[in-house]
């Protein structure tokens, strides 16, 4: 094997160093193959939230909280936008958050999970179980003014954190298991949006609505047109939406999830047009270099050549998934929890009226209340004949899922934000998420590990035959 052939690159990029360039390598591997496991999301998450609290409760939590009350704006002659780096973590960064959510529902609902009622009657009920029974369980236990502006805290899942519990029971977790927790934490994330916009939402300003339905029609002109949406196009109607959002009082982070869906999930040109047009280029650019012609001529078929690897059988919902996922994951939900999962344990009193029940309501919402009424609507409507469960997914199974369902963290903590003025009730509730979110990830490895069982080698060797 010739040096060519075990390495396509066999020499350096211009200008590099061959010993800063290995060094690079060598340094570059291990961390891509760390963010190449399925669970890494929910690592980082956890760390960034192990931090959070550690520096939260330090000798240095005076620099913690002043970290996040630093202003930052744009100022323009006598116009200024300055608010703090928590408001443009939670209401800016969190957007980006959200239009992923919005690609994710699009395409569940237009080619997934939830294209179809027999494949999506069991997740939804499963789903509106896990968020009815919390909240009940929250209003029980908090019944009266201010308190009891928590109920939406404990309806939340996070998917990072449910998806990574889930990889770590390894072959224990069939296909139809984990397509059964991400169509339900899908439908989680419809409901908890549903009720941030409806419930938690402050004054209505007409004039915001105004710059939003702009925002809007730039949106519709660009999907009528036939503009194929990358980051930098959807920039345009995400900024305006969110300005018009944040203006009329509603959570401007809502605007990812209106872009989201409306990203186009059908590719354009497909398999067959792909090598069409790319044999056309390749030979234009063969042609152009045998004739000696300037760099710049060249410029022409490549670019013929990256529309159609960009548009043959990838959708721009999947693409833009592809490239903001490990944004994402690896920086704007570790920063979000950083930012608001520090939580100074020295200072809770649970002396102070309805401190303990928002709390309890928080914590048995999510730890007890998601998995009990995931299992009681799912057997209802089994009961009832409106789904059955998938080939795969056993009732054990779906205990499992109800209780990974449990790790309400980053959307619970989320709502909290929305849901509580007072600095006491905020930390009770994001105790009572921490709290939860631990016992929930345990639990659903105990469970997991107890009750699923490992496949056998000769079921595994029958299946691949």
């Amino acid at each position: 094997m010739t040096e060519t052939d075990s390495n396509p690159h066999p020499t350096l990029p211009p200008g590099a160093g061959r010993s800063a360039h290995q060094f690079a390598q060598a340094v570059r591997r291990p961390i891509e193959e760390f963010l190449h496991i399925e669970a890494a999301g929910g690592i980082v998450l956890l760390v960034a939230a192990t931090v959070a609290v550690v520096w939260a409760n330090s000798p240095f939590a005076h620099s913690w909280e002043a970290l996040w009350h630093t202003p930052i704006g744009l100022t323009l002659g006598s116009w200024s936008f300055v608010r703090e780096l928590h408001f443009w973590i939670n209401d800016g960064l969190m957007t980006v958050f959200f239009l992923v959510v919005g690609l994710e529902v699009k395409q569940e609902i237009v080619q997934g999970a939830l294209a179809s009622w027999q494949r999506a009657a069991l997740p939804i009920a499963a789903a509106l179980g896990g968020m009815l029974v919390p909240a009940l369980v929250y209003f029980l236990l908090n019944p009266g003014e201010p308190f009891r502006q928590g109920w939406g805290v404990p309806m939340a899942t996070d998917i990072a954190f449910a998806v990574g519990i889930l990889t770590l029971l390894g072959k224990r977790v069939s296909p139809s298991l984990r397509v059964l927790l991400l169509a339900l934490a899908i439908i989680d994330d419809i409901g908890a949006i549903l009720v941030i916009a409806v419930f938690y939402t402050a004054r209505l300003n007409p004039t915001g609505f105004l710059i939003a339905g702009f925002g809007l029609l730039v949106l519709y002109t660009f999907v009528r047109i036939g503009v194929r949406p990358g980051v930098g196009w959807l920039a345009i109607p995400l900024v305006l939406i969110w300005s018009g959002l944040h203006i009329a009082g509603i959570h401007p982070t809502l605007a990812g999830v209106i872009v989201g869906l409306a990203v186009p999930v059908e590719s354009w040109v497909g398999g067959a047009g792909f090598l069409a047009m790319a044999r056309k280029a390749v030979a234009d650019f063969q042609d152009r270099v045998a004739a000696q012609a300037p760099d710049h001529d060249l410029v022409e078929p490549l670019e013929e050549l990256a529309f159609a690897r960009r548009e043959a059988t990838i959708s721009p919902a999947v693409r833009l998934e592809h490239t903001m996922h490990p944004w994402v994951a690896y920086a704007i939900m570790p920063l979000f929890a950083l930012a608001n999962a520090g939580v100074p344990l020295g200072g809770i009193g649970f002396d102070q009226p309805g401190l303990i029940g928002v709390f309890s309501g928080v914590s048995l919402g999510l730890f007890l209340g998601k998995p009990l009424g995931v299992l009681l609507v799912s057997w209802l409507a089994v009961r009832l004949k409106l789904c059955t469960l998938p080939v795969g997914v056993s009732w054990g199974g779906l205990a499992v899922v109800g209780l990974v369902a449990g790790i309400g963290f980053t959307m619970a903590i989320f709502i909290a934000e929305l849901a509580f003025a007072s600095p006491e009730l905020l930390a009770v509730a994001k105790l009572g998420v921490l709290v939860s979110t631990a016992l929930a990830a345990v639990a659903g490895l105990l469970v997991g590990r107890a009750i699923l069982p490992m496949p056998s080698v000769t079921a595994g060797l029958t299946s691949d035959r």
